[in-house]
């Protein structure tokens, strides 16, 4: 289902289209071509069918991002994302490497997350480094909800520069606190 809206944004008597896609449950096996995709700065991919996302590329004026169900093994589609500030991943169990993350340097709120069905089963993606969130320069906000590195380890993460708040799960207990008492970010 495709649906759409556009709303009037204001700031200092200029007024801008702001174009809203919301893909949900779409069956069709690749994304549509968007003819506004040009407009659009807040697209949400929820559960569809899609075999790839690399597509995306088509909204080059994107700034939030939200998919459940991603389909690729890796974030490359996301790449010519520049203007990006908001992503959230839901269940994005074939990736591994989150290096092509550290291009999009307007990224300020990033969450990672597994599936809610992997909750019980205490399954967990894991990626081969944190190291390109904390090379995030503007990034404030993390949440990082069983996906983790192979040494369950945040310490990558201190280095982050404008860090405000990290949330993370499927780590050992200590780690978190570990984190927070290192850095003065907090799980706010």
């Amino acid at each position: 289902m495709l649906r759409s809206a556009v709303m009037p944004m204001s700031g200092n008597r200029h007024y801008a289209r702001r174009v809203i896609r919301d893909l949900v449950r779409d069956k069709a096996k690749a994304l549509p071509t968007d003819a506004n995709a040009a407009h659009v700065t807040a697209l949400r991919v929820w559960h569809c069918n899609y075999w790839s996302l690399a597509p995306l590329e088509q909204y080059p004026n994107l700034r939030t991002l939200v998919v459940a169900s991603y389909p690729d093994s890796d974030v490359q589609a996301l790449a010519a994302l520049a203007g990006l500030e908001y992503l959230s991943l839901l269940h994005m169990p074939h990736v591994r490497d989150l290096a092509p993350l550290e291009g999009l340097r307007h990224l300020r709120t990033v969450r990672l997350a597994t599936s809610p069905g992997w909750d019980s089963s205490g399954k967990v993606t894991v990626v081969d480094s944190l190291q390109p969130l904390a090379n995030l320069p503007g990034l404030k906000h993390l949440e990082l909800f069983g996906v983790q590195p192979a040494s369950r380890s945040l310490q990558e993460l201190e280095s982050a520069p404008e860090l405000v708040s990290l949330r993370a799960s499927k780590y050992p207990a200590e780690e978190p606190r570990r984190f927070y008492m290192a850095t003065g970010v907090t799980d706010a």
